[in-house]
């Protein structure tokens, strides 16, 4: 027998009186069009007042409308007992807060040892039927929040806020030497390095790109920048510091030796690389309205302790 998530329900207004089952699902629940060409063929996926029935019929005040999705596991992901910090979980969330080296998914090369590894074992061990679905990704050596959806729907529903501009994303990051403004913006367009494809390059050509950053704190060798996105282009953030010659700490792809505005790789920025063995960046902050309730939610991550003492090492001058 078909298991099912709990139902996601709606009550017909006033307002909706003859509307078609199909608009009140598309224009009150936000169920899209793939997702609905998908669960109207599942026996209990679309119900009118507890029976199945076509979409395309008209609905009248105080009408229950639901919808229901098959429970799903991931099963081309082995569960392996990997600890990581959880945030917030509900029935429709799992909020974690990364460490840095971890892999968000398994990929070519790297099937176990991730997050979903440890997250899909979790789940498992409380017996919920749940398929890993991160919201958005962060690079391996990138520490901080990161949303993961339970179903389908609560999966479309972030993602279309993603695309809109309606989720809140900050970052922290340890850059070399302190910009010269407070705070600004990073106009630069973003493309591959034609010499080297694993690159990405500030380029005319490229596609548009916008970063905010504000200084948090100078300290000298280093300062703390506090930024968020205007676009998610790969490796933003990476390019876009270096770009203006403030590269971000332990970086190894784009370093000092590539910024604009520079002569070179020097001791103390080595000697800083070092100190921390990966870049220094965090997702500190993630806010989105929750797909059931409607609810503003708003998560934080304080530096991990990597990139605390590194801070606390560049305050102290050391």
């Amino acid at each position: 027998m078909t298991a099912y998530y709990k139902p996601i329900t709606y009550r017909v207004t006033e307002q909706e009186d003859g509307w078609l089952l199909k608009t009140v699902l598309q224009r009150r629940l936000g169920v899209s069009r793939k997702l609905l060409s998908r669960i109207k063929l599942t026996e209990r996926g679309v119900m009118l007042n507890g029976e199945r029935v076509f979409i395309s019929v008209p609905v009248k005040p105080g009408d229950m409308v639901s919808i229901s999705l098959e429970q799903e596991i991931s099963e081309d992901i082995l569960p392996e007992p990997i600890p990581f910090d959880i945030v917030y979980e509900d029935e429709a969330l799992l909020i974690v807060n990364k460490a840095p080296g971890i892999i968000v998914h398994p990929t070519h090369g790297h099937y176990t040892g991730t997050l979903a590894n440890g997250v899909v074992h979790y789940w498992r061990e409380k017996g919920e039927a749940v398929r890993f679905r991160p919201v958005h990704r962060l690079d391996q050596e990138t520490s901080g929040i990161i949303a993961i959806a339970k179903n389908a729907y609560i999966h479309q529903h972030i993602s279309e806020q993603l695309i809109a501009g309606q989720v809140t994303k900050k970052y922290a990051a340890l850059v070399h030497g302190c910009p010269a403004s407070p705070d600004g913006l990073i106009d630069g367009p973003i493309d591959r390095d034609p010499l080297e494809p694993h690159r990405r390059i500030v380029t005319p050509s490229g596609y548009p790109a916008l970063t905010y950053y504000k200084v948090s704190a100078c300290y000298g060798l280093g300062a703390l920048v506090e930024l968020r996105l205007g676009t998610g282009r790969t490796h933003q953030i990476r390019v876009h510091m270096t770009s203006i010659g403030h590269p971000l700490i332990g970086d190894k792809l784009y370093t000092w030796s590539t910024a604009q505005g520079t002569e070179g790789q020097n001791m103390s920025a080595s000697v800083l690389d070092a100190a921390i063995g990966r870049q220094a960046l965090h997702a500190a902050e993630l806010g989105f309205r929750h797909p059931l309730t409607g609810e503003d939610l708003l998560f934080r991550a304080p530096l991990p302790p990597d990139m605390e003492t590194l801070r606390r090492k560049l305050e102290c001058g050391e």
